[in-house]
């Protein structure tokens, strides 16, 4: 569980003070037509900003980083980028200052400097977020939250108070947003999330597919198996819960295995020493949604990347060797085996198993895409910019229509 640190919290909120008085500084100076992206991933701002570029949209467009996404999104944008929570001064000033001064701020996780941000009442936060399901628990529903300080749990109220709209893909997402951030029906945009596009363009996935092979291409003559586990709370539990010999004297003939670790943790290269045709640590060498689509199974455990992978219709299993460690912290939604699509295995031996079998109940798939991914159609990107734009809100048009229904 989460270690209660008063030193921890006084660096909190030096760092909020920080933000502050740089807030205060900028938040009398008007606004402009800006749009601020508050970035800790790349995918979905990006495709929202491709999208703008063609909408031709003629305000300024503003990136503020987090350091893992600066490079990657200061290579896709033509746009400013900079870098916040570095402890670059200048940037931290520039940040504060384009925050201040924009009418739209996308934002794709949590930042805490939101909790003292004097936001004003015509400008709109509205938040996209960064993956497009959960197994797991988050914001205020995540165990660990119980044993934070009433100042901590105010301060998430804070930051979650602050957006105005929340992107969903489905409604059964929106039900665990309201729970975790105290949000209302009324906030949620049902359009799917941007990044989801590329998985309705054919094109797109064989040309990522082709480059991909082309690159690597010793490992064209194998079926690939994908093992990508999330993050765990407590660092030392973050290794490769995997029997490497095993797979490799079980598999290697048909296949290879890609490891793509979750971007917070570093896995030790040793532990697949010897192994190294077979068993490659892709963590850093290319980008998942490349990994998704010339994988031919994929293997993970709490993470969100599965209500993607469904768009694909390849097999699944599910991996969740710590799950009653897990169901403390941080939590999971529902009973774990009634939310995933199976099959689960619980060892190595079970997942060469259900490899060999290779059974996958395709009609599984079918409803738990159904599911969580209602509002995903390929063209969310459009749907958002729509809205971003022109304030075109696909829920309240819905409203609309079934009132027109209803009265004639």
């Amino acid at each position: 569980m989460y270690k209660k640190s008063p030193f921890r919290e006084f660096l909190i909120e030096l760092y909020l003070i920080f933000h502050k008085c740089l807030f205060f500084f900028f938040k009398n100076i008007r606004l402009t037509n800006k749009i601020v992206f508050v970035s800790s991933f790349k995918e979905n701002n990006i495709y929202i900003y491709k999208e703008l570029k063609r909408e031709h949209y003629d305000g300024e467009i503003v990136f503020l980083c987090k350091k893992n996404v600066y490079n990657a999104i200061r290579k896709s944008v033509t746009d400013p980028v900079y870098k916040i929570e570095t402890g670059r001064i200048w940037d931290e000033v520039m940040a504060a200052y384009h925050l201040m001064t924009a009418k739209k701020i996308i934002v794709d996780n949590y930042y805490g400097f939101l909790a003292v941000a004097p936001i004003k009442k015509e400008v709109e936060c509205i938040q996209i977020w960064h993956a497009a399901g959960a197994i797991k628990k988050f914001g205020l529903t995540d165990h660990a939250t119980k044993t934070r300080s009433k100042r901590a749990k105010h301060r998430f109220l804070q930051v979650y108070g602050k957006f105005d709209k929340v992107v969903v893909n489905s409604d059964a997402f929106a039900k665990m947003f309201e729970a975790a951030f105290h949000l209302k029906e009324s906030q949620f945009l049902p359009i799917g999330f941007p990044r989801t596009d590329f998985f309705f363009n054919e094109s797109k996935i064989k040309e990522k597919a082709s480059k991909f092979h082309k690159k690597y291409s010793m490992y064209q003559k194998k079926k690939i198996i994908l093992y990508a586990p999330t993050f765990r709370p407590n660092h030392e539990d973050n290794v490769l819960n995997l029997d490497i010999p095993l797979l490799y004297e079980k598999l290697h003939d048909e296949y290879v295995l890609f490891i793509r670790m979750h971007p917070s943790v570093t896995m030790y290269e040793h532990v697949l020493t010897g192994y190294e045709d077979f068993a490659i640590d892709f963590s850093k060498k290319a980008s998942i949604n490349e990994l998704l689509v010339v994988s031919d199974i994929l293997i993970t455990d709490y993470s969100s990347i599965p209500f993607e992978y469904v768009l694909l219709k390849k097999p699944m299993i599910f991996y969740p060797y710590d799950l009653a460690n897990y169901e403390q912290n941080p939590g999971i939604w529902e009973p774990y085996e009634e939310m995933v699509p199976g099959p689960i295995a619980y060892n190595t031996v079970d997942i060469i198993d259900l490899i060999e079998k290779n059974q996958f109940n395709e009609e599984i798939y079918e409803s738990f895409n159904k599911k969580w991914n209602a509002y995903t159609t390929g063209n969310s990107s459009q749907k958002f910019v729509q809205y971003l734009l022109r304030g075109d809100n696909p829920c309240e048009r819905s409203k609309q229509e079934d009132t027109i229904h209803h009265s004639v």
